[in-house]
């Protein structure tokens, strides 16, 4: 059957063709209701189509086309150096176009690829969606896998897997298995992901749950999150209380509510936390504080301890000239050179050389050369290095007083 021609720069009104449609540049066509095309359709050049047009397949090259309508191709849609304009819905087996797609209502197809932009201003659903330039829609993406080489802003999400290369801006939802973003990574609502990796920086909105967070430079939550292993390259924050199983952070680290994690903590430079601190290893470069801190294992500061109600660790140590403020509880206590600590509760506690502690009660206690302590009270041995100050003579005594924590 031979194809129906509307001839370059002429109109047509065309409803049902039995065969495939030529439309030449410039030309357009009206609807007589619907364009039903049995066939093809295939635009050479700019194009435009009124009403709503249905076909078998669609052919685009060298021009733009525009539907005012809804389109339905029980095939594919292919658009060489080509761009794609629908004012209605758009479905499709498959859609790939060169340049721009544009689609005015929900949009539904397996594979979505183009090699620009693609806009949309309602829902989206694929199974694949790969965009070279700018991911843009309104409504809810609904995909196994979405990549994106520039930038991504869409409403809210339920995919599998998300790429961009550079900004990606999302309104919530899920991300179930992974979401790598080159660049920055904004979520306006909570999100559930599985991993989170963000070269630069990524803003997560209160109440998001997920798995492994990873964020070369920035990451911050506005509120609640759980998490799985954070990694943190500069500074991070939560804007309410936080759990997961690991945190590593390079900088600096606050936490406005308690922050849970179930084993190490490290942070390069200082952790601020408003409620209280838990975990199993606790390793600090520069400053902790927080209302109260207890890990079942070691915890090493290295500059200075802020707590109210205290810092509890299996194995305690504070680094050379540390300065605490709250008191210390632990099973094996050690205070660095020229420290200065308050009160100090543990099985096993080595004062080092000229630092200074208000009050100490241990099993066991070392005080080393030119150490200066308030009161000292022990239960089994005491050890006095040379030049040690004691306000009051050291005390043996039957029973140890109540520990904090």
């Amino acid at each position: 059957m031979t194809a129906q021609t509307v001839p370059r720069g002429g109109t047509a009104r065309l409803g049902a063709v039995e065969g495939d449609l030529l439309v030449e540049r410039n030309a357009r066509v009206d609807a007589d209701g619907k364009l039903v095309v049995a066939g093809e359709i295939r635009c050479d050049g700019t194009v435009e189509f009124s009403g709503p047009v249905e076909c078998r397949k669609l052919r685009l090259d060298d021009g733009d086309a525009t539907i005012r309508g809804d389109l339905l191709v029980h095939e594919e849609i292919e658009g060489h150096d080509s761009g794609l304009e629908v004012t209605g819905t758009l479905t499709a087996r498959s859609v790939d176009v060169d340049r721009r797609l544009r689609i005015g209502g929900a949009a539904s197809a397996e594979t979505f690829e183009v090699g620009g932009r693609l806009e949309g201003g309602a829902t989206l659903t694929s199974q694949r969606v790969a965009v070279g330039g700018r991911l843009a829609l309104a409504g809810k993406l609904h995909a196994n896998r979405v990549e994106t080489g520039g930038v991504l802003e869409v409403g809210e999400v339920e995919l599998d897997r998300l790429e961009v290369g550079g900004l990606a801006s999302v309104r919530g939802g899920s991300i179930r298995t992974s979401a790598e973003v080159g660049g920055r990574f904004r979520s306006e609502a909570p999100l559930t992901f599985g991993s989170l990796e963000v070269g630069g920086i990524a803003e997560l909105a209160g109440g998001s749950k997920g798995g492994d967070v990873e964020v070369g430079g920035k990451f911050s939550a506005d509120g609640n999150l759980t998490f799985g292993k954070m990694e943190v390259g500069g500074l991070g924050s939560i804007g309410g209380d936080g759990a997961g199983e690991s945190v590593e952070v390079g900088g600096k680290l606050d936490v406005k509510g308690s922050l849970k994690v179930g084993h190490r903590t490290e942070v390069g430079g200082s952790i601020t936390v408003g409620g209280s601190l838990e975990g199993t290893d606790l390793e600090v470069g520069g400053k902790l504080e927080a209302r109260r801190a207890v890990f079942a294992r070691g915890v090493e500061v290295g500059g200075r301890v802020a707590t109210k109600e205290g810092l509890k660790a299996g194995q305690l140590r504070l680094g050379r000239r540390a300065e605490v403020t709250g008191p210390l509880v632990g099973g094996d206590v050690r205070i660095g050179v020229r420290a200065k600590v308050e009160d100090v509760y543990g099985d096993r506690i080595e004062i080092d050389d000229s630092a200074v502690a208000h009050r100490v009660a241990g099993q066991q206690v070392h005080l080393g050369d030119s150490a200066t302590v308030d009161e000292v009270v022990y239960t089994v041995s005491i050890e006095l290095g040379r030049n040690v100050r004691t306000r009051s003579p050291p005390r043996k005594v039957d029973a140890l007083p109540p520990f904090p924590l």
